[in-house]
């Protein structure tokens, strides 16, 4: 932005070098993919992730159950190690526990399932996620989820397409002033063997 009101204040100046006039029109360029068309990318990006998100959540609200378990004491051994073998990650905050519930088809199921740290004790009734076939499986996503996830998409890609516009600029700058010092360079390379000889001109 300072290179382009710069710019314009002296856009009539003789000193002004044709690069000066590309890197003003680069910046500006950049200012407005910045400031318009980042974030109707990142809204169109986080619209179609909400739409997809919702989808998947309707999917996942007609194929997951709610259904009334009870807790039949803590999980030992190799059932709880396989019922979540990434655990430690959470460790502090759940616990695996062994547990009985009906499935929707009305079958009797029992396994290890997941719940808060110390929420629960045998013989405690709980509410768990199930399929089709009784299995447990994680809560659906509901609506203030697949809104955070739409949000934090959108945000995402609005700052990554800003971003690969800033390297753009910076790199179409570095070459604009590579050709500004070679141009000088070739002036100089003219003018340096007549410097300061007394009738040369320079």
């Amino acid at each position: 932005m300072h290179t382009v009101l710069g710019l314009w204040r002296w856009r009539h100046n003789p000193l002004r070098r044709t690069t000066d006039l590309a890197e003003a029109w680069t910046a500006f360029a950049a200012l407005l993919l910045i400031c318009l068309v980042a974030p109707a990318v990142g809204w169109v990006s986080g619209a179609a992730t909400e739409s997809a998100l919702q989808r998947t959540a309707r999917i996942q609200h007609e194929q997951r159950h709610a259904v009334t378990a009870q807790a039949t004491g803590p999980a030992r051994g190799r059932e709880a190690e396989s019922r979540d073998p990434e655990a430690s990650a959470e460790h502090r905050l759940r616990e695996p526990i062994a547990a009985r519930w009906t499935a929707p088809d009305g079958t009797e199921r029992t396994g290890v399932v997941t719940v808060a740290r110390h929420s629960v004790e045998p013989g405690d009734t709980f509410r768990v996620w199930t399929d089709d076939r009784g299995r447990p499986v994680d809560r659906p996503m509901d609506a203030d989820t697949v809104r955070d996830h739409a949000v934090l998409a959108g945000i995402g890609v609005a700052v990554g397409f800003a971003g690969l516009v800033e390297v753009a600029r910076r790199l179409v700058v570095g070459q604009l002033t590579r050709r500004r010092y070679a141009h000088l360079d070739q002036e100089w390379a003219r003018a340096g063997p007549d410097w300061g000889r007394t009738g040369a001109d320079s």
